[in-house]
């Protein structure tokens, strides 16, 4: 499995920790000398920040850990401002998203950074428009996925799922990562006993819950202090 070109994080859900295991891995390659930088076909949602412009604090979070100024690289060429899915909100101001689009400027960004960290907008089969799904931009640019599970009632059914549908798709599954979300879950471990026996990939780590002092606000990106805690607990693939 080459791993050196990066790799495509989707989730079993949206809001389960795409974000923050995308910048800690972003960091991680970093550390061993990649040259790294994080990557979104299309988001949803943006916050006013203090210059006047409205930021997404995914992107933001992509940023930090890539460590590029805010103009320095464009990391997404659908910036929506309403927090939908986005093939909808797209619709509703009269603008279609295009993987070729999206295709380009991922090549454009990969010729420039060498490795990518490409982050899901939600999860694996997420519309881009009325024909194709994030699911087929993964096969067109056919890195190794890793999977960030959001430890909750209903994860294990959401991880089969998704496991089943990106080899469906003929894709390389690198390994999954288990988020806690910062909560309590029931049979924390039993649960991720039972993903271990049943998922065929790597089970890369457990992102425990973040330090009240470093944990994210509404609307704001991740600190560099949260990516490094994260990094922590997880490991790269094997190569």
């Amino acid at each position: 499995m080459n791993t050196s070109s990066g790799f495509f994080i989707t989730g079993t859900d949206t809001e389960v920790g795409k974000t923050l295991v995308s910048g800690a891995l972003i960091l991680k390659l970093r550390e061993l000398g990649k040259q790294t930088v994080g990557f979104k076909p299309v988001v949803a949602g943006t916050y006013p920040a203090s210059t006047g412009q409205h930021l997404n604090e995914d992107l933001e979070t992509l940023r930090i850990a890539s460590n590029l100024e805010s103009d320095q690289l464009s990391l997404c060429p659908y910036v929506l401002d309403t927090p939908a899915a986005p093939h909808l909100v797209a619709k509703a101001k009269g603008i279609r998203l295009e993987l070729e689009t999206i295709l380009k400027t991922y090549k454009d960004l990969q010729k420039k950074s060498g490795s990518v960290v490409v982050e899901g907008a939600g999860g694996f089969l997420v519309p881009i428009n009325d024909q194709k799904d994030l699911g087929d931009f993964a096969q067109q640019i056919q890195l190794p996925v890793i999977l960030v599970v959001g430890m909750k009632l209903g994860c294990i059914n959401h991880a089969l799922l998704t496991t089943e549908t990106i080899r469906a798709r003929k894709l390389v599954i690198a390994g999954w990562i288990a988020n806690t979300l910062n909560k309590e879950m029931s049979l924390l471990s039993e649960n991720i006993k039972t993903l271990q026996e049943r998922i065929d990939a790597p089970f890369l780590g457990l992102i425990p819950a973040l330090p009240l002092s470093i944990q994210k606000l509404n609307h704001q990106p991740y600190s560099p202090e949260a990516l490094k805690f994260a990094a922590q607990h997880i490991q790269l693939p094997a190569e």
